[in-house]
């Protein structure tokens, strides 16, 4: 098979299955922009893309579809020249949250063209004003949310298949779309993440953590709201006063993934920081930055409650990776959340907005580690059975793409 891969961060979505399908013996090859730094044994094939001003006068709310659509043409024209020189893919398989995949099927229609529809944006019901402390309920926000999916309509339009990591997410397109898309999960490797009674995690000050500390996590890729950093460090004060021995480690970066900065500037991790640090005893809140991935498992491994919570949104790896590495999940009570999490069986669910639940439930949690103990054990199984990267998810996603290249 012919498989070409399209993210412009690559690998992205695709970090187990280029590779394997390298490994059996296929023409793997990935096209992503310049200026993503991964190393990959697939061979890249790079565009430049820096986009131009838009003027929000003039474009209004045309201006995201604007600028994928414009990186969509760059992508296009690359694969013009890849064409020109004879490279013909089998199957496409690309990511369509930047525009990339728009016009492939114009430069090669004899392709099967299968799209990872992460999420559709939508004016209600979804992220767009679930949190009104930093969102609003008008109709001009619900205008600019559903603008924002145009480009994820027409990608999934001219797609052969598309294909979402949860059934949430799924159904976050309308039916029309729907019906096109398969779920099927990234996968953790539940072997690699097996716990680890030998883990430590050292602090940046030298202490070091280990299995069976009294260690509350909490991890992102940045800290901001669609991630419940607000709600978290809102609940700490109370945790840490009724928890004396417990220490906290907050992993994540002080840019913004999801939605927008501060409106006075600064970043959101120093914002919530100064809202309640006069109530935390700082030597037992261990902000660690961005980690690298070996480190993260370590802390997954010696933490003993981990607290998820996320905007009705895309699902973070970092939560079920979690639950399979042994550690205790409370997470939000929101869709993407409960569909993996069965509160009081695979773990604990709180209302995201609730910080008092959240201070009991996260206290509770550190105190009596035995009595959650079956909870832990029952999410390692579900996440094993549903989840698992090498038998159930990387298997049902090379049979995708098996059976796009023969239809």
């Amino acid at each position: 098979m012919k498989l070409l891969f399209v993210h412009q961060n690559f690998p992205g979505q695709f970090l187990h299955l280029a590779p394997e399908m390298q490994r059996r013996g296929h023409d793997v090859r990935a096209i992503t922009e310049a200026s993503n730094t991964h190393r990959s044994a697939v061979p890249l094939l790079r565009y430049a893309y820096k986009p131009p001003p838009v003027d929000p006068g003039q474009t209004r709310l045309g201006r995201n579809y604007t600028t994928m659509s414009d990186r969509a043409v760059i992508v296009a024209r690359l694969a013009q020249r890849l064409r020109a020189q004879g490279y013909v893919p089998d199957v496409i398989y690309g990511h369509s949250g930047w525009g990339e995949t728009l016009f492939l099927k114009e430069v090669w229609p004899e392709a099967r063209l299968l799209v990872f529809a992460e999420f559709y944006y939508r004016g209600e019901g979804a992220d767009s004003g679930f949190d009104l402390e930093f969102q609003s309920r008008s109709f001009d926000q619900v205008m600019i949310a559903q603008g924002r999916a145009t480009h994820l309509g027409q990608a999934l339009v001219h797609a052969d298949r598309g294909l979402s990591p949860t059934r949430w997410q799924a159904d976050s397109h309308p039916p029309l779309l729907r019906r096109n898309i398969e779920v099927i999960f990234d996968g953790v490797d539940c072997d690699r993440l097996a716990p680890n009674a030998a883990a430590q995690f050292a602090l940046p000050d030298g202490r070091i953590l280990k299995r069976g500390d009294e260690v509350l996590t909490f991890v992102n890729r940045n800290l901001e709201p669609y991630r419940g950093y607000h709600i978290f460090m809102r609940a700490l004060p109370d945790v840490l006063a009724a928890r004396p021995d417990a220490q906290v480690v907050i992993v994540g970066g002080n840019d913004v993934s999801y939605g927008q900065p501060p409106k006075d500037g600064g970043s959101w991790k120093d914002l919530f920081l100064a809202e309640v640090k006069d109530r935390l005893d700082l030597s037992r809140v261990n902000f660690v930055g961005q980690v690298p991935y070996d480190r993260l498992v370590d802390l997954m491994h010696v933490s003993r409650v981990h607290a998820y919570l996320t905007y009705p949104f895309v699902l973070s790896w970092s939560m079920v990776e979690t639950l399979a590495a042994g550690t205790l999940v409370v997470g939000s009570n929101t869709p993407p959340v409960a569909e993996v999490i069965q509160d009081g069986i695979t773990g604990r669910l709180v209302d995201f907005f609730d910080v008092q639940g959240w201070s009991a439930a996260l206290t509770d949690a550190l105190a009596r580690p035995e009595v959650y103990q079956p909870m832990r054990a029952a999410a390692q199984a579900m996440v094993r059975e549903r989840y698992d990267l090498r038998s159930v998810c990387l298997p049902q996603q090379i049979d995708l793409l098996t059976r796009l290249e023969r239809s």
